[in-house]
């Protein structure tokens, strides 16, 4: 599992650099901002998949006993 996140801030990052050098020239890149934006959109979707918005069940309990 930490390889998954590992790849998918790899990829947000190698994304983000290159949209960012592309679009820094003086003639623009348009390949590589789309390269580079399907990267970095790649990432935040494995990293968003793998991240959950629920606490682990075991919170539930610890927070119910201290109320």
């Amino acid at each position: 599992m930490k390889y998954k996140n590992l790849i998918s801030y790899l990829l947000i990052v190698i994304g983000g650099s290159i949209a960012i050098y592309a679009n820094a020239n003086k003639k623009q890149s348009v390949f590589l901002l789309i390269i580079g934006i399907i990267a970095l959109m790649y990432g935040l979707f494995r990293l968003n998949s793998s991240l959950t918005s629920k606490p682990p069940k075991d919170d539930y309990k610890i927070n119910d006993r201290e109320e």
